[in-house]
Order: structure tokens, then sequence, then C-alpha cells
């Protein structure tokens, strides 16, 4: 007889006394443990929701307690499901859910993806299309920003749900598959149509196409999406440091006695080789899970904001004094590096960038 188990990877781990490999069964020593922990923290990082997987050989009696008989287990290994729908709330994006099904319906559907939370939905957060149609226009972008499932909708009531959110300042995808779902799709900020179910007229008013119609995809395009600005607003504090301390540098240089720290031939260098390549890195890094931590930016946002900007003149006027300071210790120049120094200070110059990167 063999007694499988599932559970919490934390809580079976302490009953497993070896672990299932492809040459057989080995212990499960106190290293291997600390891997498989490090393992599922990593994969737990990423909202996903873990699942063990472990096995027993025995001869277990009639009414056996099995709970009592899950010991010595063998490790399988776990599963990691996405929950895309926590993805989303944990990145500061409010799914809700509009369905032409009956209210009983879209209540239990929410509460199995986790709309409603840990407990029940709080009044005015299930909602019908002739209820919501019955609203005036204040009430209705009231209504919209609380609501989190709208049931028994028409393709008017979807709509109309999409542009009072848009009327609140809110960025609203719309996801959809049918002709009826083209207008809300249309007047999205972002519409998503299904590429394998969805109809050509959902296809051709949508700005997006899933091709394997899941959900999952759209977290993982949100993930890509803020990975990349990131990544773009990295490119732009490390390029501007740089310009912004050698432009500094070649104007006061002049002033403190020297005519050309850096010479335009040093200066080309710099921009075509380190800062091409470096950005070209910063720029390509993979996305990062914890960017589905912060909250959404503002579709009005500037690209540098407040923190960039302190970084980026903070740190170029802390360079500029270092490097002011280092062409004021040089010795034996008169208006000019010699060939020795002007090396030098380049040199130094490119390794203090390498820190910036």
């Amino acid at each position: 007889m063999i007694l499988y188990v599932k559970g919490a990877p934390e809580i079976l781990m302490k009953r497993c006394s070896a672990r299932l490999t492809v040459s057989g069964e080995e212990p499960l020593t106190p290293e291997r443990i600390r891997e498989l922990e490090a393992e599922l923290r990593s994969w737990q990082a990423r909202g996903m929701r873990t699942l063990a997987i472990c096995f027993r050989r025995a001869e277990l009696a009639e009414g056996a307690d099995l709970a009592e008989e899950a010991k010595d287990l063998v490790w399988m290994g776990f599963a990691a499901i996405s929950d895309p729908v926590a993805c989303c709330r944990r990145a500061g994006i409010r799914v809700k859910v509009v369905t032409g099904d009956s209210p009983e319906t879209a209540r239990e559907i929410g509460r199995q993806i986790g709309l409603a939370g840990e407990g029940d939905f709080a009044p005015g957060e299930i909602i019908t299309g002739r209820e919501y149609a019955a609203l005036s226009d204040e009430e209705a972008v009231a209504a919209g920003q609380r609501l989190k499932i709208m049931a028994r909708a028409r393709p008017e009531d979807k709509l109309r749900l999409v542009r009072s959110l848009k009327r609140s300042g809110e960025v609203v995808a719309v996801t959809g598959d049918g002709t009826n779902d083209a207008p809300a799709l249309n007047n999205a900020d972002v519409g998503i149509a299904m590429g394998k179910t969805g109809t050509a007229i959902a296809k051709e008013a949508a700005a997006i196409i899933l091709l394997d119609d899941s959900f999952a995809s759209v977290v993982n395009a949100v993930l890509w999406g803020r990975s990349l600005y990131a990544n773009i607003q990295r490119f732009i504090i490390f390029q501007l440091t740089i310009n912004v301390t050698a432009l500094t540098i070649a104007v006061v240089g002049p002033f403190v006695g020297v005519e050309l720290p850096l010479t335009v031939i040093q200066m080309l260098w710099i921009n075509l080789i380190m800062d091409t390549f470096a950005a070209l890195a910063l720029a390509t890094e993979p996305p990062d899970p914890s960017v589905m931590d912060r909250p959404p930016r503002r579709s009005s946002d500037f690209i540098v904001t407040p923190g960039m900007a302190r970084w980026i003149f903070g740190t170029g006027i802390v360079l500029v004094i270092f490097f002011l300071w280092a062409l004021l210790r040089m010795e034996g120049h008169t208006g000019a590096l010699v060939l020795r120094e002007q090396t030098l200070f380049f040199s130094v110059f490119v390794i203090i960038q390498f820190w910036n990167l």
C-alpha cells in the first residue's frame, strides 16, 4: 500500500526522512533541506502558492488514522501554482468581474478566485447591470470604484463602467472575446482580446491579443512592462550622471586652472564605448519579480522621478567635487595636464563610472 500526502511544504518537510531522486530514495540531509527551503522561498516571493507532494510505503490497518501515519515520508517534490489575481492585488491592480451570469454564480466564482478576501463580499461590491444602469453619472463613478463583480451585465453596462473608471482617473484594461465586448475593448486604455476563442470584431477592437487566452499572461505582461520601464530609468540615471559630471568638469576646469581635463577623443571614447555597452547592459536586465510589489504609476508621471533627479544631481555633485579635488592635487601642470596626469585622470574617471554602473 502507498500513502500519498500533499500539503504545506514547511509542515511536510519535517515529516520526511528521505527524498525521491532519479536513482532512487536518498536521505533528506539538513543541507538538502536548506536548499529546498531556499527554492520554496524564491517561488513564494513571486506570488506562487506551493504544494508539497510526498508518499510512504506502508501496510495500513483498516480504519487507521492517516494523519498519524503521515510520518517517515519520502519527499517527491513540490508544485508552484500561479495565482494571477493575488499577483494583481499585490501589484496594486484591482480586478473586476463583469459577467452575464447570475449574482449567485458570479459570487461563487469571485470567492474562488479570491476577490472576496478572507471574508465575504461587502455591501456594494456585487451589483447587477440593471442596478448599475439606474445610477446617475456621479453615482456610477463611485460605484465603479467600489464594485468587484457586476452580474447580469449587458454590453452597455460594461462600456459605462469603463468610461466611469476612466473619468475617475483610472487606467483601465478590459478583457473580452465576444462581439458585444468590442465597445468596451475599444474605449479602454488597453483592450485585450482572446486569441483562441475571440471573435474577429473583438480582436480588431483590442490593442493586445492573448494567444493562450490566459489571464496569467496579462500579469506576465505587466511584469515585463514594469521591468522594461525600470530598466529605462536605470539607463537614464547612469547616462545623465555621467553627462552631468563630465559637462560640469569641462566647464569648471578652466576656472581652476585646467584648460582640458578630458580631451575630445576621451569624451568620445566614454560616450561611444563605455556608455553604449554599459547602458545596453542596464536596458536588457531580466524582469525582477519585486516590481510587482510596487503600486502602479500614474500615466501622467514624468519618467525622471524626483528620487531619480536627486540621485543624478546628488551623485554628480559629489563626483565633480572629487574630480576637482583630484585635479588640484595633481602637480606639474600650468594650465594644461601633462600626458601622464591626463591619462591618470581619465582612468580614474572611467573606474568611478563603473562604480556608478
